[in-house]
């Protein structure tokens, strides 16, 4: 169920906000590896933040997933499309647990 609309209930300006501001902290931590790698830096330190922001971005993307499930996937079982919701969000898992 590919959905190029918009979702049954929108993000808050909050949750927007809280998402944006999350990954522009992930956008400076790519930065500052950049930096690191420019500057010759030690490899295990430049790995090390590489892990900071895989968990960062995953955390994110719990957190999108977790909204998903309680709105969208949950406003498609009320109307009787709850089998084809959780088929995709599985989908999608699969891919994002990778």
């Amino acid at each position: 169920m590919k959905h190029d609309k918009h979702p049954v209930k929108p993000r808050t300006d909050n949750e927007k906000q809280a998402v944006v501001n999350r990954l522009k902290r992930i956008e400076g931590q790519v930065r500052g590896i950049q930096k690191m790698v420019e500057e010759d830096r030690y490899c295990v330190d430049i790995l090390v933040q590489i892990s900071a922001i895989n968990a960062a971005l995953k955390k994110v993307g719990f957190s999108v997933a977790e909204r998903h499930t309680k709105h969208c996937v949950s406003d498609a079982v009320l109307s009787g499309n709850g089998e084809e919701a959780i088929e995709e969000l599985m989908e999608v898992m699969k891919h994002f647990s990778k």
